[in-house]
């Protein structure tokens, strides 16, 4: 489970650090892709054949699926971390998120994110307002 905020910095190279407490569980690699809201999704590879196992199952005839398998897979890349628990961001996706220096990367259950400062600064603002407001469960079950 992948938990917190942090605050590495993307290099002249395009690599980031990703969290040292995190580097045992990806030293397996990672597959880094486009998510939504404009950030990206790290996952450790053995999370990412899960994701694929499970989108192979959905029915190939629902266009949804379709769509978001392509966007999926057409951007992810496979990197592993290097010596200094850095990653390599490719530039397509570099772009797509609008990572240019300060970026922040946050745990997200089964995967990390990596957004933009700025970007995770406005979403988060968003959120946590609407999040501080909910009144129903989100979760069955879970208050």
């Amino acid at each position: 489970m992948f938990l917190g905020t942090h605050t590495p910095r993307l290099d002249q190279k395009g690599r980031l650090f990703l969290p040292a407490k995190y580097r045992d569980e990806l030293a397996g690699g990672v597959v880094i892709t486009k998510g939504q809201e404009r950030c990206l999704y790290v996952f450790p590879v053995k999370e990412f054949v899960r994701l694929t196992e499970a989108l192979a199952d959905a029915p190939v005839t629902d266009r949804t699926v379709r769509d978001y398998g392509r966007i999926l897979f057409a951007g992810a890349s496979d990197q592993a971390c290097d010596k200094q628990g850095r990653v390599t961001v490719p530039p397509n996706l570099r772009s797509y998120a609008g990572l240019t220096r300060d970026c922040v990367v946050i745990g997200a259950n089964t995967r990390l994110e990596i957004w933009d400062s700025v970007a995770w600064s406005d979403y988060e603002t968003e959120q946590e307002q609407v999040f501080a407001q909910l009144s129903e469960e989100v979760l069955p079950g879970v208050p």
